[in-house]
């Protein structure tokens, strides 16, 4: 086994809405299955704000933020098989869970009441090393170590989820994906769902941007400021995916739905849903959520991702630079992630 370093640089939070500090924390010791590497890219996601201020109430400082990580593999514990020095690997927001349940057996440990989150309780991506659990790393194919493959690791598999799960039988080409909100999600579930044959319409609160997002994947791009234009996008629509953070008509976008259609949440409204059953009744309409992917889920969307050369839009950032890169993420200019580069 390599020899690794007694600590590492990190970057840290020490109070609630603070500006994250540099700071040299013992490595922890590797476990059998443990895997540390060399971190090359972490992405800044709307979570790790969360974690930061937090706002979920479940933070303890000092924070190290990040879970959207690329590294290279420098030491292994002494069980772990499927990887080796050298390996460029990806970790995601889940880094263990209790591989016995129901759920892990069947492919579905995101599903999992011991789920285990990279940067809650533990050091996050926010640093030079860090040190998880092996078999939540996932090998990045070699066309995909770049910066815009971190965000695939959380948020990248968050969409790419509902997009296998809640469309049935469907054949592709007769499959209609709307996808709400056209940020950091929003635009790889574009690119994600036109890959896979789909007719994709965006609805936005930019809509003059229709170019662009054209580009990204969309067939038909629709304002999402006017309920009219919505309703008028017509019962089309066989899969929504909801990225946006605020709240919006959900009554219309139900009315876009075809029979046995799903909405599905992967943002987060401030406000409970307002929806009325006979919405869902007459076309037998689904209201879902999704969370993060499990691991058998996660290595097919690189390999997906890998064969099409999908990888999200990113503003890269110097590690020193942490803070400006928050700033940026906080106030909306990134378009559409922002990633940490560590030397």
């Amino acid at each position: 086994m390599a020899s690794l370093p007694p600590t590492t640089r990190v970057w840290a939070a020490q109070e609630a809405k603070g500006q994250l500090v540099s700071l040299e924390i013992p490595l922890p010791a590797l476990g059998s299955f443990d895997t540390a590497i060399k971190v090359i890219h972490c992405c800044i996601c709307h979570s790790d704000l969360h974690l930061i201020d937090n706002d979920w109430r479940i933070s303890e400082y000092p924070l190290v933020p990040g879970h959207e990580i690329i590294g290279r593999v420098e030491a292994l514990g002494p069980e772990v098989r499927h990887l080796k020095r050298g390996d460029v690997v990806g970790v995601g927001w889940q880094s263990g869970s209790c591989l016995e349940c129901h759920y892990c057996h069947t492919g579905r440990e995101n599903l999992c009441e011991s789920s285990g989150a990279t940067c809650v309780g533990r050091v996050g991506g926010f640093a030079d090393w860090h040190v998880t659990d092996s078999r939540f790393c996932f090998k990045i194919p070699d066309n995909l170590v770049t910066p815009g493959t971190a965000p695939l690791l959380c948020g990248g598999a968050t969409v790419f989820s509902p997009l296998c799960e809640f469309v049935g039988n469907r054949s592709p080409w007769r499959t209609h994906v709307g996808v709400i909100g056209m940020g950091g999600l929003g635009h790889m579930a574009l690119k994600m769902a036109q890959r896979m044959g789909y007719e994709v319409t965006a609805f936005t609160n930019s809509p003059h941007k229709a170019s662009d997002l054209k580009v990204l994947g969309a067939h038909h791009v629709v304002s999402s400021n006017s309920e009219a234009d919505i309703v008028k996008a017509g019962r089309r629509l066989d899969l929504i995916i909801s990225t946006a953070p605020y709240d919006l008509p959900w009554n219309a976008y139900l009315r876009t739905l075809r029979p046995d259609g799903t909405l599905c949440f992967v943002g987060v409204p401030p406000s409970p849903l307002s929806i009325h059953a006979m919405n869902l009744l007459g076309g037998r309409l689904r209201v879902a959520g999704s969370p993060i992917a499990g691991r058998a889920r996660m290595e097919e969307m690189l390999e997906f991702c890998s064969r099409h050369g999908i990888t999200a839009q990113s503003e890269v950032f110097e590690a020193a630079r942490v803070n400006d890169a928050i700033a940026a993420v906080r106030s909306g200019k990134v378009r559409y992630r922002a990633v940490l580069s560590f030397s």
